[in-house]
């Protein structure tokens, strides 16, 4: 009898088993409506092919990519694999936006260049829409590297990505759980979890005003889950600060709107970052022992950012940071590379200035020396 009892109970979870591995699967296909007519912010270079593909992470969820890969003419000494870089940011942003120009950028160079929206953002699916969680967005990045490390035409030992903005400390924090990723961009770079906890400057880095905004967040929850904040305002007033103007200045006009893009429109919800203001990506980063370069401009209002993990990496501590790790073991191979004269936006896309009220572009992105540094560092 307690033979058949425990028969029944093996089964019963064998049974349980299945159906809950149908169910996962089940969910795993996730079929996206992706637009494939060219809608990005840049033109199309004409040395490299795009396509759209779709990837998915460990948490179920399917992300949509731009794929860019360098353009090889049948005359020319044919690359079978190449090196290859995931691109992702800034945060509240989309891959029609700086993200798939950088990539853009990397695969006129000789690289395969992936730029992905990230979970729940964009083409990309998950909901609530544009809602963020340290663990998922840290997985975002590796689920590229996985997606990448399987195509036919790239090496699977030479991947490097590129976080921009917001998506900067996502790639440092990356760079220290995943040691496949052998080389690290973060450009024009905000630590989304110092300042999800401590606002812009550390202006508020105390107990008080923390538990304030835990209390607030956590009213936010049963009264409206799903309101949205965070984009960038219709007008700028002549006196706000300039980053609000240079905010204004990409995601509000021809230079940088998109549709999809939270920065242009809405925003994130406002409890999205919840979880980002009682996290820190940078914690390990000092442990990081492949390549990084940490590139800002001189003007940045978030240059800041830049410099504190630069130092934390390099030293094990930096001004702003509570934590004090053990200085790094490969220090030679990290660098912080400011930009003179620019600002933080100028970092998106090369900068824009005036002449006879439209917009013209500047070059202040040293796109040579960023894939000097990958091609240095992916072998």
């Amino acid at each position: 009898m307690k033979k058949t009892i425990l028969a029944a109970i093996l089964l019963g979870g064998m049974l349980a088993g299945c159906n809950q591995k149908q169910t996962n699967d089940n969910n795993m296909k996730q079929e996206l409506e992706l637009t494939q007519e060219w809608d990005k912010v840049f033109p199309l270079s004409d040395k490299v092919t795009h396509r759209k593909v779709t990837f998915k992470t460990q948490y179920g969820l399917t992300l949509a990519a731009d794929l860019y890969e360098p353009k090889v003419e049948s005359s020319e000494l044919k690359v079978e694999r190449f090196p290859a870089i995931a691109v992702s940011g800034p945060f509240g942003a989309v891959k029609e936006q700086c993200s798939g120009l950088y990539a853009m950028k990397m695969a006129e160079r000789g690289f395969v260049a992936l730029a992905f929206d990230p979970s729940y953002t964009g083409e990309s699916s998950g909901e609530p829409r544009r809602t963020a969680s340290p663990d998922i967005n840290t997985e975002d990045f590796m689920a590229a590297v996985d997606f990448l490390s399987k195509q036919d035409n790239v090496d699977a030992e030479k991947i490097g990505i590129i976080g921009i903005c917001g998506w900067g400390g996502i790639a440092l924090n990356a760079a220290a759980a995943d040691t496949r990723i052998k080389a690290t961009v973060a450009s024009t770079m905000y630590d989304m979890t110092r300042v999800s906890g401590n606002d812009y400057n550390d202006a508020f880095d105390d107990e008080q005003w923390r538990h304030r905004n835990r209390e607030n967040l956590s009213k936010q929850r049963l009264e409206d889950p799903n309101a949205m904040a965070g984009g960038v305002i219709d007008s700028v007033p002549p006196q706000a600060p300039r980053f609000i103007h240079d905010y204004f200045d990409y995601y509000k006009t021809e230079r940088g709107y998109h549709k999809r893009s939270g920065n242009s429109n809405d925003g994130w919800r406002v409890i999205g970052t919840q979880a980002y203001a009682n996290s820190r990506f940078l914690y390990y980063i000092n442990e990081i022992r492949s390549a990084v370069l940490i590139m800002h401009g001189a003007d940045a209002h978030s240059r800041y950012f830049g410099e504190a993990a630069y130092h934390y990496m390099v030293d094990g501590k930096a001004e702003g940071y509570k934590f004090v790790g053990e200085p790094n073991p490969n220090p030679e191979n990290k660098q912080l590379l400011i930009i003179p004269d620019a600002s933080h936006c100028d970092l998106y896309d090369g900068g824009y200035e005036e002449k006879a009220g439209k917009g013209q572009p500047k070059n202040m992105i040293p796109w040579d020396t960023l894939a000097d540094f990958f091609t240095k560092n992916l072998k």
